[in-house]
């Protein structure tokens, strides 16, 4: 059987777990009959439970699981942590097979295949892993470095300001585009910012706008020296407010792992994130280009050296599309590698 069609249905229920996760990976798993058919579906979602997404469909699909196929986003673990092992649950149910994208990198959890096999469980592995991988990258970059997963956002115009000469930027994107932003803040489990952008701007950082089944908002991180006023937005306590007081960015990772977070979206302004490109914790770019010129201004990027073309850091080119007019470009960053 050709399982692209199912997973492909796994990888979109996992996404339903971006901002909800953390510090799991988003799963999605569907359960499927020997003609195809539907008979179960869940992904991981912590703000409810902490199912995972095998479980969920488990649960879902009751006595109909019993010699059926799993199409799961992530190998199933195999250890005992705040849940019992998901290949157990697998094996009591009377799955007979078992079709996964990716295998999973923690050291802790993995084996599950192994496991599986020996159970007489039938396994297929790599099913759409690339696209499953891309989907899931917050979280496996986590378990590569050892930090979160860092995406960059910029609204600049088409030389590349961000900011008019006088400081200014409301608005340089247009409507939509901004719509489209409070998406990806939801996605995230923190949104960073320097002291700075909370002085000029005193943003509340709150993602605008309803979102059905998403219940709180992402952690509000303030990372720079400068004191920032008792009564900026970000302390109106409608979300958690992280100061770091420092400009050393490996103590900002520090901070930002004990916090248990997959995710980070940087609305910081030109030196914070310009810094954070150098220190190599950049990982992903999206720019909202809007159609207009300004000619002098504050550059989004920044270095403090003096540049020759070979000098030029090339991204890896991910999507595009156009949002009224603005085009929204997103890049890997490729961070030396």
């Amino acid at each position: 059987m050709d399982y692209t069609v199912a997973m492909q249905r796994a990888i979109a229920l996992s996404e339903n777990g971006l901002g909800k996760s953390a510090p799991n990976p988003i799963v999605g798993a569907v359960i499927i009959d020997a003609t195809g058919n539907l008979i179960a579906e869940g992904f991981h979602n912590r703000m409810k439970s902490n199912d995972h997404a095998e479980i969920v469909a488990i649960k879902s699909a009751g006595k109909s699981a019993h010699g059926a196929t799993m199409v799961v986003t992530l190998e199933p673990c195999d250890h005992i942590g705040s849940t019992t092992p998901c290949t157990q649950a697998i094996i009591d149910a009377g799955i007979a097979t078992v079709v996964f994208a990716v295998s999973d990198p923690n050291p802790v959890a993995a084996g599950g295949a192994e496991k599986l096999r020996t159970s007489g469980v039938i396994v297929i592995a790599d099913v759409l892993k690339e696209v499953a991988a891309h989907s899931n990258r917050a979280w496996l970059t986590k378990i590569k470095k050892n930090r979160p997963f860092f995406t960059w956002k910029v609204a600049a115009t088409l030389d590349g300001k961000s900011a008019a000469t006088d400081g200014s930027s409301k608005w340089i994107s247009s409507e939509i585009s901004r719509a489209d932003v409070q998406k990806l803040r939801r996605q995230s489990d923190a949104i960073l910012v320097g002291t700075n952008t909370v002085i000029t701007d005193n943003p509340k950082l709150i993602p605008r706008g309803d979102f059905v089944g998403y219940s709180h908002n992402p952690i509000r991180v303030i990372c720079g020296e400068r004191e920032l006023p008792h009564d900026a937005a970000i302390f109106d306590g409608a979300s958690e407010t992280v100061v770091v007081k420092s400009q050393d960015l490996d103590l900002l990772v520090e901070k930002l792992n004990e916090l248990d977070i997959n995710q980070v979206f940087v609305e910081a302004g030109p030196t914070l994130a310009s810094a954070m490109v150098k220190h190599a914790l950049i990982d992903e770019l999206v720019i909202y280009q809007a159609p207009s010129l300004l000619g002098s201004g504050k550059a989004f990027y920044a270095r403090d050296f003096d540049s020759t073309i070979a000098d030029q850091m090339r991204l890896q080119h991910i999507s595009t599309q156009v949002l009224d007019g603005d085009i929204k470009s997103v890049y890997r960053v490729r961070n030396g590698a």
